[in-house]
C-alpha cells in the first residue's frame, strides 16, 4: 500500500504513509466536531492501449461536505469489461483492507463502492454478483450504482 502515490484533490502530494495521513485526518475531523464516514472506490478509463485507474478515499462530513485522497495508476493489460470491473474492485479492497484497522480503531464507518450498474441492460452488470461477493466476503459494506458515488462520481472525475 505504501508504494502507491496518493495526493489530495488540490494536487498536493502525500509524502508520508497513507495510514498516517488518514489517522491524522480522522483526528482533525473529530477535533472539529464532524461526524464522518469513509467511502472507497475505483474507476477506470481505457485510453488507447492502456487503462488508467483512479482510486479514491472520500471522507464524508455528514451534512458538511466532503474531501478526498486520490491514487492513480496505469495498466497495459488488455481486459474485458468484467475483468476491468473486478480489477477496480480489487484496487478498492486493497485500499480498504490496508486502512480498515485505522477506521475500526477510530469507530469510523466505511463503504466500498463499485462502479457497476445494477441494471442488467449494462455490460458492467456482468461483474455485479462477483464484486458484491468479493467486497462483502472481505467484511466491507458494498454499494453499487446509483449509490456508489465514490467510484462513479469522485474516482470518475479523477480518471478523466
Amino acid at each position: 500500500m505504501e508504494q502507491q502515490q496518493w495526493r489530495r484533490l488540490n494536487g498536493s502530494t502525500i509524502r508520508r504513509p497513507i495510514t498516517t495521513e488518514i489517522t491524522e485526518a480522522i483526528a482533525n475531523e473529530k477535533q472539529l466536531g464532524y461526524d464522518v464516514k469513509v467511502c472507497i472506490g475505483t474507476d477506470s478509463q481505457v485510453k488507447g492501449r492502456h487503462t488508467e485507474f483512479a482510486t479514491v478515499i472520500v471522507f464524508v462530513r455528514k451534512g458538511k461536505g466532503a474531501f478526498m485522497y486520490i491514487s492513480k495508476d496505469t495498466s497495459l493489460q488488455k481486459m474485458s469489461i468484467k475483468q476491468r470491473m473486478m480489477v477496480e474492485v480489487g484496487k478498492s479492497i486493497e485500499t480498504a483492507y490496508a486502512l480498515c484497522d485505522v477506521f475500526t480503531r477510530h469507530n469510523i464507518s466505511m463503504e466500498v463502492h463499485a462502479d457497476i450498474n445494477t441494471s442488467p441492460n449494462f455490460k458492467s452488470n456482468d461483474a455485479l454478483k462477483d464484486a458484491m461477493g468479493y467486497i462483502m466476503g472481505m467484511g466491507f459494506a458494498f454499494r453499487a450504482k446509483p449509490y456508489a458515488f465514490a467510484s462513479s462520481s469522485c474516482a470518475n472525475k479523477a480518471v478523466r
